[in-house]
């Protein structure tokens, strides 16, 4: 045997008792009389192990311990495989457990703790006492179907090794954890694993034991809690440990119910990359977003170095949660660009929800310094800013990029945007790019802008009047200092137009919705409204209005321009973007003439949509939403009557005086929106009710009426007869712009029978008829007017006289008929090509009796003019110049068609016009009769005496007396220009004297409105020229512009 060789043995020889060590000699002399135990020594042969060492106690006749017996091998597998019960050392213990337990044989007791004696491994049941063992099972048996994990932890009698039991749920136990656990006790017991066995089954529990090697002493530093704690935490799993970071927010079951669910929504790609503690806070997100049903929501954080974002050191973590959306990367990084966020990393996780999916993308984000955020103080800021940008509430540009530099709301920043699109409507800046770079470049200034603008419009400052007034111009006087440090004069420049617009402000609706919290929204999204004293900024006073209101928001720009606290005007829906300010000046201008013929002054609004859609019907739908936002704008500032006593607005600080008239109408694109704007004068409770928009349902429909066109239509009768010529009897060429589906346009071509219409043109077709009959095509063109949304391509063909044709303006290359040729007077000579845009310069150069213009756009300029003098860029590659005209009348039955200087060239060369604030009149003069009559009428509806519908009626049958009211006006005002050319042709000098005088009281600027001067007067009269019909147009419009300020 092993014992063969003596000299190689420690037990060739006994050894005296004395002689052993302290724990073997208290082993003999106190220790029980069988011990088994493991030897440090391996074994040689049959299988490589620690061999059992078995000692028995040898007694003298007193029962002392005078020795032992060493018995050292190994047991043989025999012993290993056979039951416990078999095993007579064994059966005894059991015995005994089982009698200190009172298990009775055949109980449920007995056979449990026979069952668990017997899953124990033999060899420790070999080595361990009966008390022991008896210890264990207990604990084995109180553990049965406990969710904790136990431990218990016992050294050997001699302490070279130790045997310990871990106690772990079944349902947690793998090949995985076993290996874990058996690494972890090794390390913290610093020991070598002797044998390892694992028992399953009973009571929902897997029990590992473990016998293991260790240097002697070493097994008294470690005890069973530590190494408890040790397993515990090898136990926890992801879910364990989410549950533990919900806990520290919500209730310990709720923290399960969410750990559990979550645990399975979360995949196994986000599992293995994300910390618990963090996925705590994005399960706290997805619910905060279900209990209030939001799609999205976001959040930033700096992990610290320890927990890089995307592995990435030196990023800030953006996360965006989703919930039943996709984010769509390309639309969504600029917005992420646009807030000066540079994105290096990005990654997308799953999540499955119940009944709808989540995603949650997390990107490494750094400022364009390549630094991180500081997010603790503007996180919620930039949050604030992307959601706002994704759901359309604020344009996504550059100049989003102040939140993080200058520390702005993204509602802040709107503001300075509202002043930079209209310091370049107004021409102050050359372009919108370059005073966004000016703000972005100084961010402080930036803020500091905006801190004036809301030291003076705050309603919840408690300062009066005088202490806010002497705040704002402390923050003026450090934004001057401020600018000491901007290094470029194009950037001081901008800066101040800024400063200036503020200063000029009187009104706006900012905090009257909210502030930077938006509580109200128009056209989908929040806007903004300002009121500026245009007579106090001198960049503002050559448009010679007293107030100007700029709306703005994501999805729309509208101005609105007055010239006298009294006026009204109409509202235009655009087709402008880049200068709709411009067009809406022209007109204002035009109707601040026109409105001689009323009380009220000149007004005009204007505005342009900024997200069409395609379909014609969502574009009608969408123009209508946004012209709602400018009247809710003009509204949100515009004081009220209540009760005959002034109301401004709750929460908007005026500087200006009462201003409590404000009247729109219907214009190009808004015919039908007067209801609307009715609605919410309604909803606004402003005093002037459904007078505020005329031409409502219980207003006078101007189509219906065709009042435009029989007003003008009364001026072109007066340029016939005068030419000696009776337009209603005797037949006459016409040539027109517009179409028949058109308010002034189609009522001025069914004025009279006689008209032959040979030639117009609108925005998409150009018709041609020859010779037309004058009943047929009467007929016909009655039958288009009567028409729903008609065109010139529904125009019967078999109507058309010989030659005719209707051809669309987009047509490269046209091939027109002899008879079409020499009805537009173009030789036979003149071989170039026509395509459309040619065409229609032809049909304007027809010579024809009439030139009736119904349509929109500018398309005759004097030749001193360019195109760009005409303000009209669509229509530059059809405008003519006045001399190509071979028509004998114009009725200028739309706005400028002709420019002033056109005009006054076209009538010198001996064509016959006024201007169109005198030809069409006849709507505004209307409106005005409408809005006084239901202003006289508001009494009696208030008292009582008079009903809506009654009302209503009323108006109805005043239809007809008021057309003839406007149409005495056109009539008197078209024979007043006659008689002045007489009197001009008399006494020139009266009229000299009159512009003299006009201009001295700054009332008339001679150049802006076309006028000659004394030396260019004198030069006409040695021509035998004096002053032209739309010359003493404008003179008769100043004139009662004149008396009626002084009156």
């Amino acid at each position: 045997g092993i014992l063969r060789d003596q000299e190689g043995s420690h037990f060739s020889e006994a050894v005296p008792i004395s002689e052993l060590g302290e724990r073997m000699q208290h082993l003999i002399e106190h220790g029980p009389p069988l011990v088994i135990n493991k030897t440090n020594a391996r074994a040689t042969v049959h299988r490589i192990a620690r061999m059992d060492d078995i000692g028995v106690k040898q007694l003298d006749r007193d029962g002392q311990p005078v020795g032992t017996h060493r018995f050292v091998g190994l047991f043989t597998s025999k012993t290993y495989s056979e039951d416990a019960e078999n095993v007579p050392i064994l059966r005894k213990k059991l015995s005994q457990i089982l009698k200190e337990a009172g298990a009775e044989e055949g109980s449920h007791d007995y056979k449990e703790i026979s069952t668990i004696f017997n899953s124990m491994p033999t060899g420790q049941l070999l080595i361990s006492s009966e008390e022991d063992l008896g210890s264990d099972v207990r604990s084995i048996l109180n553990s049965y179907h406990d969710d904790h994990v136990h431990v218990s932890l016992r050294p050997d009698v001699l302490q070279r090794g130790v045997t310990v039991m871990v106690i772990i749920p079944e349902d947690r136990f793998s090949a995985e954890v076993r290996e874990d656990i058996e690494e972890e006790l090794l390390q913290a017991l610093d020991g070598q694993r002797l044998s390892s066995h694992l028992a399953m089954g009973g009571g929902g529990q897997a029990r590992l034991h473990f016998y293991i090697a260790v240097p002697e002493g070493s097994a008294a530093e470690v005890d069973a809690a530590q190494l408890e704690e040790l397993v515990n935490a090898l136990l926890r799993t992801w879910s364990d440990k989410l549950g533990d970071g919900l806990a520290e927010v919500v209730s310990q079951e709720d923290a399960a119910e969410l750990s559990d669910f979550y645990s399975q929504a979360f995949n196994a790609e986000y599992r293995a990359a994300t910390d618990p503690g963090i996925a705590a806070e994005d399960v706290l997100h997805f619910e905060a977003m279900r209990a209030d049903r939001r799609e999205i929501s976001i959040a930033f954080a700096n992990r610290g170095a320890s927990t890089p974002v995307a592995g990435i050191e030196g990023a800030t973590e953006l996360k965006v949660y989703l919930l039943g959306k996709r984010l769509i990367l390309s639309d969504f990084m600029p917005i992420l660009e646009d807030v000066g966020l540079r994105v290096i990393a990005a990654n997308p996780y799953e999540v499955e929800l119940l009944n709808e999916s989540g995603t949650i993308y997390i990107f490494a984000v750094q400022d364009q310094k390549e630094h991180q955020l500081a997010v603790d103080g503007r996180g919620e800021l930039l949050s604030e800013i992307i959601l706002a940008s994704r759901s359309g509430d604020v344009v996504s540009d550059s100049l989003n990029a102040l939140v993080s530099s200058a520390g702005l709301h993204w509602r802040e920043v709107d503001v300075l945007r509202g002043y930079l699109g209209y310091a370049f409507q107004i021409g102050a800046v050359p372009s919108r790019v370059s005073i966004r770079a000016a703000l972005i470049q100084y961010p402080r200034i930036a803020r500091e802008l905006f801190e004036l603008f809301a030291t003076k419009f705050d309603p919840d400052s408690s300062a009066t009047k005088q202490e806010r007034l002497a705040e704002v111009a402390q923050r003026r006087a450090a934004f001057f200092r401020s600018l000491r440090s901007v290094s470029a004069l194009a950037d001081d420049r901008a800066l101040r137009r800024l400063e200036e617009l503020i200063s000029v402000t009187v009104r706006t609706n900012f905090y009257r919705h909210g502030g930077s919290e938006p509580i109200f929204r128009s056209g989908g999204v929040p806007y903004i409204s300002f009121k500026f004293s245009c007579r106090s900024m001198e960049f503002l006073q050559r448009t010679r209005m007293l107030y100007e209101v700029w709306v703005h928001s994501a999805r729309m720009e509208g101005v609105h321009l007055r010239g006298a606290s009294v006026a009204r005007g109409g509202i235009r829906w655009s087709d402008r973007p880049d200068d709709y300010r411009t067009e809406i000046l022209g007109l204002v201008k035009t109707q601040m003439v026109k409105n001689a013929v009323i009380v009220p002054a000149g007004s005009k609004g204007g505005f342009v949509p900024l997200l069409l859609p395609g379909e014609p019907e969502a574009r009608f739908e969408e123009g209508k939403r946004q012209y709602e936002t400018l009247i809710r704008g003009l509204l949100d500032i515009t004081d009220n009557l209540v009760e005959g006593k002034v109301q401004t607005p709750d929460r908007v600080v005026a500087f200006d005086g009462s201003d409590p008239y404000l009247v729109v109408a219907a214009d190009k694109g808004t015919a039908r929106f007067s209801d609307a704007a009715n609605m919410i004068s309604t909803e606004y409770g402003f005093w002037l009710n459904d007078a505020f928009a005329s031409g409502g349902s219980n207003g006078y429909d101007h189509k219906a009426v065709g009042i435009t066109a029989r007003g003008a239509w009364e001026c072109v009768k007066r340029h016939f007869r005068e030419k000696g010529k009776d337009i209603e009897s005797e037949s006459f060429t016409v040539v027109g712009i517009g179409d028949m589906s058109g308010d002034v346009f189609g009522n001025g071509m069914l004025m009279s029978e006689q008209a032959r219409l040979i030639a117009a043109f609108d925005h998409r077709h150009i018709f041609i008829d020859p010779d037309p009959d004058p009943p047929t095509s009467y007929a016909e063109r009655k039958r288009l007017f009567g028409m729903e949304r008609s065109s010139w391509e529904d125009y019967d063909r078999t109507r058309l006289s010989k030659g005719g044709m209707v051809i669309s303006r987009g047509t490269k290359e046209v091939d027109l008929s002899p008879e079409a040729r020499a009805a537009l007077g173009i030789s036979d000579e003149d071989s170039e090509p026509l395509n459309g845009e040619s065409l229609v310069r032809a049909v304007l150069k027809a010579p024809a009796e009439l030139l009736w213009n119904g349509g929109i756009g500018t398309f005759v300029k004097a030749t001193s003019e360019t195109d760009a003098d005409a303000g009209d860029p669509p229509n530059d590659p059809v405008r003519v110049d006045a001399p190509d005209l071979r028509c004998e009348v114009v009725g200028e039955g739309g706005n400028l068609g002709f420019t002033q200087e056109a005009r006054v060239e076209y009538s010198l060369l001996g064509g016959a016009i006024n201007t169109d604030a005198i030809d069409n009149s006849g709507g505004v003069d209307m409106s005005d009769h409408e809005v006084n009559l239901k202003i006289l009428l508001a009494h009696g509806i208030t008292s009582g005496s008079l009903s809506i519908s009654d009302r209503n009626e009323l108006l109805k049958e005043l239809t007809e007396s008021v057309a003839e009211l406007v149409l005495q006006n056109n009539r008197s005002q078209s024979l007043a220009i006659s008689l002045d050319q007489l009197r001009a042709r008399e006494s020139v000098d009266d009229f000299r004297d009159l512009m003299f005088a006009l201009e001295k009281t700054a009332e008339l600027d001679r150049q802006s409105e076309s006028l000659p001067t004394a030396d260019a007067l004198a030069e006409r009269r040695e021509n035998g020229h004096i002053l032209s019909r739309p010359e003493l147009c404008v003179l008769l419009a100043y004139s009662k512009l004149s008396l009626m300020g002084k009156l």
